[in-house]
This record gives structure tokens, C-alpha cells and sequence, in this order.
């Protein structure tokens, strides 16, 4: 391997890159993925309905801008 001092700017991208990958690939083996259902409950676990009654969006927004 060529010593950083011998190194031009191409050589340096380079390796930057390669490090780069190295880490993402890594990082795609290692994490534990979910499945489209787990993310899908996710999801249904997480959304808010609003109150009865409660403004609409259009409404919020309206109300908003009118200011």
C-alpha cells in the first residue's frame, strides 16, 4: 500500500471512497432488517386520528395564512 505522503489527490479519493464503501457495506450486512409487515404494523401502531370535531387541515392551513 502506498504511504499517504506518495499519495495524489486521485489516490486519496480513491481510498476515501473504498473506506466508504467498505463501511456501508458493513453497515447493511450488520443492521437487522424488518420485515414490510413489521413495518407496515409499525405504522398502524403510530398514527394519530384526530379528535372528533377537530379542524381540518385545510382549515389549520387557512387559518394560518389569514394572519
Amino acid at each position: 500500500m502506498q504511504r499517504l505522503a506518495e499519495m495524489t489527490i486521485e489516490d486519496l479519493r480513491a481510498l476515501i471512497l473504498q473506506i466508504l464503501q467498505e463501511q456501508q457495506q458493513h453497515y447493511i450486512w450488520n443492521r437487522s432488517i424488518r420485515s414490510l409487515d413489521e413495518i407496515l404494523d409499525s405504522i398502524d401502531r403510530s398514527m394519530w386520528t384526530p379528535p372528533p370535531g377537530a379542524k381540518s387541515t385545510m382549515e389549520l392551513l387557512r387559518e394560518d395564512r389569514s394572519r
